[in-house]
C-alpha cells in the first residue's frame, strides 16, 4: 500500500514538473519566434495573447506604442484594431437577432430610408457576408467623411452596383456602414453606445471608438507607416470619420480583448447556437468563396479557424475545435501585403497545439523570411531545396508578393531575381511574366520588358495590362 502511494506521489510530482517545463519551453518558443518576426519586419509594437482551454497561457507586450514619447507597449496600451472591429459589430447584430428584433432575411429597406429601387432586394445577411453588390463607399472621392448621412446616400445611390446581390463575395465597407445604421434604428442608441452597453458594460477604460488615426488619445498606440524614401516610420493620420466606427474604429487593450473573448466563449453575449450560426458558410450563387456571417475562415492543417484581420496589423482567431484563441495586435510593419498577422497566428497555433502544425504554411512563411533576411543566393538555395523535397507545393503567389515587396522598397535587382525565379518555377503563368515585365520596365530595361509582356500576353490573351504596357513601351522605344 505504501509502495503504491509513493509511486502515485512520484508520478504526480513528475507530471507537475513536466507540465511546468513544457509550459516554459512553449513560452520560450513563442518569445523567440515573435522577437524574430519583430526584427525581420521592423514592427514598432506588439501585444500577443494565447487562450487555451479557457485559460490565458501567454500574454506579452513588445516594443513601442509611441516613438515620439518613447512609450513602451504595456497592458494599458489601446491598439487600433482596424477591420478586426467588424467582429464586434457582427456580435452586436446577432445580439439583436437573438432578441427577435432583427432577422438575417430582413430587407435593409425595412430599416433604412430613401434607398434606390436597385437596393430593395438586399438583405441583412448580404451585408454580413459581403454579398450585397453595393458600391463601396470608400472608393469615391466625392463622398467625403464630412457629408451628412442623407447626402452620402444620395451620391452613393447614383454609383453602379458591383454585381448581382448574393452572387459573389467582395469586401466592402458600405456593408458595415449600413449595419451600424440598422443597429441605431433598432436600438435607439448611437452605434458606439449600443456596442459599449452590450459588450463592454463595466469597462471604464481601455475601450473606445475613434477612426481618426492621427488623434492622440491617452494610452493609445499610434499607427505607423514606413516611408521608403526616408527609411523611417511616420504616423498615419487617416481619418475615416464616425461612420467608419463599425468597420475599423475600435481601439482596445489586449486585456480587454481577452475579456471580450472570455464573454464570447462563456456564451454571455450570445447563446451557443446563435454564436455558432455566425460561423456557418454562406452560399454564394456564383462563387465558391468560403466565408461566414461576418467571420472569415482560415484552414490550418485542415482545421478551420474563425476570425478576421485588420489593417494587415491585427488578427483575432478562434480554433473552436481545439479550444484555442490567439489575439495579435501591432501598430505597424515595414513591409506591406506580407500578411504577417496571419502568419503569426498560424505559427503560434502550431507551437501551442501540435495538431495545428501546418508544414506548408510554415514553409510559406520561412520562404518569405529567408528572402527578406538572407542574401538572394542563400534564400534561393533554401527555396530550391524546399521545392525538391515538396515539388507538389506551390509558391507562385508568395514569390510574387516577395518580388513586389522588394520592388516597392527600392530593391529592384532583387525583385527582378525573384520574378525571374517565379517564371522558371511557373513557366505557364501569364501573371508571373507580367510581374517580371513590370520589374524590367521599372529598371529601364524596355526591350527585355517588352519580351516579357509579349510572353505574358501569349499565356493570358485577356491581359489588358500587358496590351497597354506594350503600346507604352513601343512609344518609348520609338523616341
Amino acid at each position: 500500500m505504501r509502495e503504491t502511494f509513493l509511486i502515485s506521489a512520484f508520478l504526480f510530482v513528475f507530471s507537475i514538473c513536466f507540465s511546468q517545463k513544457t509550459d516554459t519551453n512553449q513560452k520560450q518558443k513563442i518569445d523567440n519566434y515573435i522577437n524574430e518576426v519583430i526584427e525581420i519586419n521592423e514592427i514598432p509594437g506588439v501585444a500577443l495573447a494565447v487562450i487555451k482551454d479557457g485559460k490565458v497561457i501567454y500574454e506579452k507586450y513588445y516594443g513601442k506604442a509611441s516613438f515620439e514619447d518613447n512609450k513602451p507597449v504595456d497592458k494599458n496600451t489601446a491598439f487600433k484594431i482596424f477591420s478586426t472591429t467588424k467582429l464586434i459589430t457582427n456580435v452586436g447584430i446577432f445580439q439583436l437577432i437573438e432578441k427577435g428584433k432583427l432577422s438575417l432575411e430582413d430587407p435593409i429597406s425595412k430599416y433604412l430610408d430613401n434607398l434606390p429601387k436597385e437596393w430593395q432586394g438586399i438583405k441583412v445577411k448580404n451585408l454580413l457576408t459581403h454579398s450585397s453588390g453595393l458600391p463601396n463607399i470608400v472608393m469615391f472621392e466625392d463622398i467625403t467623411i464630412s457629408l451628412p448621412y442623407d447626402e452620402k446616400i444620395v451620391i452613393l445611390s447614383k454609383k453602379p452596383m458591383e454585381f448581382a446581390t448574393g452572387s459573389q463575395y467582395n469586401y466592402n465597407q458600405t456593408n458595415y456602414f449600413f449595419l451600424a445604421k440598422i443597429i441605431e434604428k433598432i436600438s435607439g442608441l448611437t452605434f458606439e453606445e449600443y456596442i459599449l452597453q452590450n459588450q463592454f458594460p463595466e469597462v471604464k477604460s481601455g475601450v473606445y471608438f475613434s477612426a481618426d488615426f492621427g488623434k492622440a488619445v491617452p494610452n493609445s498606440a499610434f499607427r505607423y507607416n514606413y516611408n521608403t524614401k526616408t527609411n523611417q516610420y511616420v504616423k498615419n493620420t487617416l481619418n475615416s470619420g464616425s461612420d467608419g466606427h463599425s468597420a475599423n474604429g475600435l481601439n482596445i487593450t489586449l486585456q480587454e480583448f481577452i475579456r471580450w473573448n472570455e464573454n464570447l466563449d462563456k456564451d454571455r453575449f450570445l447563446k451557443k447556437e446563435t454564436k455558432y450560426s455566425m460561423w456557418e458558410p454562406f452560399q454564394y450563387t456564383k462563387s465558391k468563396e468560403t466565408f461566414g456571417y461576418g467571420w472569415d475562415f482560415y484552414p490550418v492543417n485542415k482545421v478551420i479557424s474563425y476570425g478576421f484581420t485588420g489593417g494587415n496589423e491585427t488578427a483575432f482567431r478562434k480554433f473552436v475545435r481545439n479550444d484555442l484563441t490567439i489575439i495579435f495586435l501591432s501598430n505597424g510593419h515595414k513591409y506591406d501585403n506580407l500578411y504577417v498577422q496571419s502568419q503569426v497566428v498560424n505559427h503560434v497555433a502550431g507551437i501551442v497545439d501540435k495538431t495545428l502544425i501546418d508544414d506548408y504554411l510554415l514553409a510559406d512563411e520561412k520562404t518569405t523570411q529567408d528572402f527578406l533576411k538572407l542574401d538572394f543566393a542563400k534564400a534561393e538555395q533554401n527555396y530550391l531545396a524546399l521545392k525538391k523535397n515538396h515539388p507538389e507545393w506551390k509558391f507562385e503567389d508568395r514569390l510574387n508578393v516577395i518580388g513586389y515587396t522588394f520592388m516597392n522598397y527600392g530593391r529592384i535587382n532583387d525583385a527582378i531575381k525573384v520574378f525571374e525565379l517565379n517564371t522558371k518555377e511557373n513557366p505557364k503563368s501569364g501573371n508571373a511574366f507580367d510581374s517580371l515585365a513590370e520589374s524590367y520596365f521599372n529598371n529601364g530595361q524596355f526591350e527585355t520588358s517588352k519580351q516579357a509582356y509579349q510572353k505574358a500576353l501569349a499565356l493570358s490573351p485577356e491581359n489588358a495590362n500587358a496590351k497597354e504596357m506594350l503600346a507604352k513601351i513601343d512609344k518609348l522605344l520609338a523616341k
